[in-house]
């Protein structure tokens, strides 16, 4: 019966489920706000070379938000929203770590395990199983960003080994581009959310080099 089905079945292909656009009106809002700041660059310009001339530096400032938002709007639409969980993820953790709780004054989920409604806190003081803990997590990375709290393995620290272990493992385990490090944590995000900042960036560097190109030939026009 299972061949029968999957003979059935085999023509059908299951697309992975793409994120929505962010749409038109937030794309005129994006249009719009980079319209500010390069409106703001050519008024300073039209002052520094036109001081008499305040009209055009009240219309540079004006009309250029709404120029950029009509203009860069539609195109911003396109882009896609990064997958983000719509429910708390704090649930789903503490019911997959339930089975290393190990009593009160010692490692907990209740408390040792917290949530912003987007990212995972998890502390792994006062356990005597974190990479056990660290394994049992790392595959829920890939829904959500979960940060692991592991001090900064000075000597002073609770635990100065910690850090150390955990950031072995997770080396080890995880792709460089989906780790962060801060002094007294290691976060490791999803791979929906690397592209879209990735994304971003790539929008930032390109208005960052065409914006003195606009500047330039606005400064021949207006000396």
């Amino acid at each position: 019966m299972n061949t029968l089905q999957d003979k059935e079945l085999g023509g059908i292909t299951m697309e992975p489920t793409l994120p929505p656009r962010i749409g038109l009106r937030t794309g005129i809002q994006a249009g719009g706000f980079i319209g500010l700041f390069l409106g703001f660059s050519l008024a300073v310009l039209s002052a520094l070379t036109q001081p008499e001339n305040l009209i055009q530096l009240v219309q540079l400032m004006c009309l250029t938000p709404v120029g950029t938002a009509m203009v860069l709007g539609p195109f911003l639409a396109w882009r896609r929203a990064p997958a983000l969980p719509t429910e708390d993820p704090l649930a789903d953790v503490r019911e997959v770590l339930a089975e290393f709780n190990e009593g009160q004054g010692r490692w907990r989920v209740l408390s040792h395990v917290r949530s912003d409604g987007r990212t995972v806190r998890l502390d792994l003081h006062n356990s005597s199983q974190p990479l056990a803990i660290v394994a049992a997590t790392l595959p829920l990375t890939q829904r959500f960003p979960i940060r692991y709290i592991v001090g900064r393995g000075e000597a002073r620290s609770r635990d100065p080994a910690l850090r150390s272990k955990v950031l072995n493992h997770i080396e080890q385990q995880v792709e460089l581009h989906r780790r962060r490090r801060t002094s007294s944590a290691v976060e490791v995000l999803p791979t929906s959310i690397l592209e879209h900042m990735e994304a971003t960036h790539r929008m930032h560097r390109r208005l960052f080099y065409l914006l003195p190109i606009i500047l330039f030939f606005a400064w021949l026009e207006l000396r």
